[in-house]
């Protein structure tokens, strides 16, 4: 008897130690994404990829993962490569969290195909109503200008760039998210999954998202470069 619990307590610890350093590795990802793929949208709004990196990150190891990722990521920004100080920092945690952590926590509850796309959905939700909010309140401070100019930015920019973003982001998500949860459980980072995902008609579900994923990458994209000419 101790010598299985011996076995199953290393295991655990090895578990331990593989998802701990996966977090470190998708947390590297997500800044360096975050340095190298910036894409100016509008104002002085840019889109960069490291939430999908993160809500990946919540959506494998639960949604304090993502809280940890963001904090991290945009901690080490402030002090490398942003010029925006505290304030800069205090807004992309809370967008990030907004975003992967709500989409991690439905998923952690609904774990399913049905269970990501609406926490995706509902992380996109929450997103733009808080930095709706977020803006009008932090950016007269951030950007020198009076409250009723902001006000006036909010529909036609701000609103639609969190939209454009978080739509974008669950796009990428959903396209590379379960090719990757199966090379991590091939790993024994995560645990196998049910049958029933590679089932003929979980393979059929998980096509037409692909093909809905790809969609909604390409219809940003194409509005990103509208935007922007």
């Amino acid at each position: 008897m101790q010598n299985t619990e011996t076995v199953k307590r290393e295991t655990s610890s090895r578990m331990d130690t593989k998802k701990l350093t996966v977090l470190a590795v998708m947390t590297a990802m997500a800044y360096i994404a975050m340095m190298l793929f910036k894409f100016p949208v509008v104002l002085f709004l840019k889109y960069e990829p490291k939430d999908v990196i993160i809500t990946i990150g919540g959506f494998m190891f639960g949604p304090l993962a993502s809280v940890i990722m963001s904090a991290v990521v945009s901690l080490v920004e402030m002090v490398t490569v942003s010029d925006t100080g505290p304030i800069g920092a205090l807004m992309n945690f809370i967008s990030t969290c907004a975003f992967a952590c709500t989409a991690a926590v439905i998923y952690k509850k609904i774990h399913s195909l049905k269970g990501a796309v609406i926490g995706l959905a509902s992380g996109t939700a929450v997103m733009a109503a808080l930095m709706m909010a977020w803006n009008y309140l932090i950016t007269p401070i951030y950007m020198g200008i009076d409250r009723e100019t902001v006000a006036g930015m909010l529909i036609p920019a701000f609103l639609p760039f969190n939209l454009l973003k978080a739509i974008l982001n669950s796009g990428i998500t959903m396209l590379i998210y379960k090719p990757l949860s199966n090379i991590m459980r091939k790993a024994h980072v995560l645990p196998e999954s049910t049958p029933a995902n590679g089932s003929e008609s979980g393979v059929k579900r998980y096509a037409f998202i692909y093909i809905i994923a790809a969609f909604m990458i390409v219809t940003c994209i194409a509005v990103i470069i509208i935007w922007n000419n």
